[in-house]
């Protein structure tokens, strides 16, 4: 008997101490999921049970110059439907019913839009009207949640594609102004955490908090829409009818640097935009500030500049031009093979003389040449604030890969990249009696704490006035004294100079491709507007007289009657210019 009660007692014993050790393990266990863990899975029931969002606040509008509106944010709804919830049948069928009158889709395609997962949200419908995703909330259909959420307008279509630029899905600007102006345009996002269900909603009167978010700013630019669409529609209608594979059109206001238009092609159009497209990533661009071209004949009237503003040279001062030029063993020839004699200075612009270029150039020397020709901007971009700006490139005598025949090409605009902004740039210092602005397309901010005005900005003297003056009345010399000249407008005096330039290839210039160019500015007295125009590759006729000239003065009178600015004298009027 004592035997058995001791092998009774060991068994319990034994059990005692299994219990003892049990409850220590639990214990333990407890221990390490309360106190241990606490804070590790208190976060894992906090994701389980809390949501958060990104609370944006409306994005800023862009407006044109006299506030039109170009960009606007409206109110929309995301709508998702939870898949795992839909596994139903029946459900499915009856909220797919009730989703397709106030979707405007079939039961069929909001099922299709499902995929083949069995888990997760589906996106059904995005960017719905925000009356249409209020009613879906309204209804409370089983598995679907509506996410607020925001999305541009265009109150003016495609107008200035390119230059506005588009928003992604987390209403981040992607390119364009959208994305140069992200800070002012978006403001700060705020934050919302919530107590939400099981599929995800926001538990009606759970806890809620909501860190606010900063307001975004209105962005007036100096854009006018009336010019930027006749701008447009000029240079669409010049690229068809030259069959060209593009070209840009800027139009500026030569004496602050405010930019009214800018027009670029080819582009894409705000109302189809496919980002899923990797193929048309190449028409995102701006090509009037990204697209390097060499200039041609409009860089002699930046060679002339020069050598006016150095006393090399007079209006009246003439050369021989035999025809042929021959610098560090090269042979340079007029465009049209011509030989002309003496020939002044003027006859040079009006001909648009190679030669004769390369003749000034040679009074003028590298060092000054180039040295005139940072002045004018090229070789470094013009600080108008848009992304993607090209520099340019000039090869100085500084340069070891430099040859004393880039001068000569230099000088009439080959063998120097530019881009179209630069360019007018460059004119419009002449235009505005020789000081340089700094080109600049944003107006005014508009925020929460007031408006942030753009003032203009000069850059530098570039000339003197006395040489502004002498090249605007050659260049007016250019347009007027030329017989049947394309650029002539009826009631008011131009002054331009055309260019063509043939485009550069691996081991030269394409003989059969060029790029057609004219800037000019009106009225010569009081120059109110400045145009360039640029065609690429047209077919058939491939001068700027031709090509580019015609379309500065087709939209040359729009502009110059939509800013009331009278005809120089009614004679001119009556007898064409």
């Amino acid at each position: 008997m004592p035997q058995r009660m001791a092998r009774v007692s060991w068994r319990l014993l034994l059990l005692g101490v299994l219990f003892c050790a049990a409850g220590l393990v639990l214990t333990a266990r407890l221990a390490q999921l309360q106190i241990v863990s606490h804070g590790h899975y208190a976060v894992q029931a906090e994701d389980e049970h809390m949501g958060m969002e990104k609370v944006f606040p409306p994005r800023g509008a862009i407006l044109d110059r006299n506030g039109y509106p170009l960009a606007l944010t409206l109110d929309t709804y995301d709508i998702y439907i939870n898949r795992k919830v839909w596994q139903d049948e029946k459900l499915a069928a009856d909220g797919a019913e009730a989703l397709s009158s106030v979707l405007g889709r079939r039961p069929d395609e909001i099922l299709a839009a499902l995929g083949p997962d069995t888990d997760g949200d589906a996106l059904v419908a995005g960017s719905i009207g925000y009356d249409a995703g209020r009613k879906i909330i309204e209804m409370g259909v089983p598995g679907v949640k509506a996410t607020a959420t925001i999305v541009r307008f265009h109150p003016e279509g495609d107008l200035a594609s390119a230059l506005q630029g588009f928003v992604g899905r987390d209403q981040t600007g992607l390119s364009g102004l959208e994305a140069d102006l992200q800070d002012q345009l978006g403001g700060s996002a705020g934050t919302l955490y919530f107590e939400r269900d099981s599929m995800g909603n926001p538990i009606p009167f759970g806890y809620r908090q909501l860190t606010q978010s900063e307001p975004a700013s209105d962005v007036r630019l100096t854009i006018d829409r009336y010019i930027q669409e006749a701008t447009e529609q000029a240079l669409d209608a010049a690229i068809e009818k030259n069959a060209a594979n593009g070209g840009s059109i800027i139009v500026m206001e030569p004496k602050t640097g405010a930019i009214l238009a800018m027009a670029s092609r080819p582009s894409f159009k705000l109302s189809q935009l496919d980002l899923a497209d990797e193929t048309k990533m190449e028409l995102y661009r701006n090509r009037a500030v990204t697209d390097l071209y060499e200039p041609g004949s409009v860089m002699k009237v930046v060679t002339m500049s020069t050598a006016v503003d150095l006393s090399l040279v007079t209006p009246n001062t003439t050369y021989e031009d035999t025809g042929m030029a021959y610098v560090g063993g090269y042979a340079i020839e007029n465009w049209d093979f011509s030989a002309n004699g003496t020939t002044t200075m003027t006859q040079l612009l009006q001909k648009s003389l190679n030669t004769g270029a390369v003749w000034v150039g040679q009074q003028i020397g590298p060092e000054r040449f180039y040295d005139y020709a940072k002045r004018f901007g090229f070789g470094e971009p013009t600080g108008v604030g848009l992304g993607g700006e090209a520099a340019g490139t000039v090869r100085t005598s500084e340069d070891p890969e430099w040859y004393p025949s880039d001068l000569a090409t230099n000088s009439f605009g080959q063998g120097i990249s530019v881009t179209p902004l630069q360019m007018i740039t460059a004119v419009a210092a002449i235009a505005n009696g020789g000081e340089l602005m700094r080109p600049y397309i944003v107006a005014d901010v508009v925020g929460p704490d007031g408006s942030d005005e753009t003032q203009p900005q000069v850059v530098r003297r570039v000339i003197s006035e006395s040489t502004a003056r002498t090249l605007t009345a050659m260049m007016n010399d250019v347009v007027e004294g030329t017989p049947s000249h394309g650029a002539r407008v009826q009631g008011y005096h131009v002054a331009g100079k055309t260019g063509t330039s043939f485009i550069s290839v691996p081991g030269g210039y394409a003989p059969d491709r060029v790029i057609t160019s004219f800037v000019g500015f009106a009225p010569v007295s009081d120059p109110r507007m400045i145009v360039l125009v640029k065609i690429d590759e047209p077919q058939g006729e491939r001068l700027g007289g031709t090509v580019a000239a015609p379309v500065f003065a087709e939209l040359a009178p729009k502009i110059l009657s939509y800013l009331g600015v009278p005809p120089d004298a009614p004679a001119l009027v009556q007898q064409g210019g």
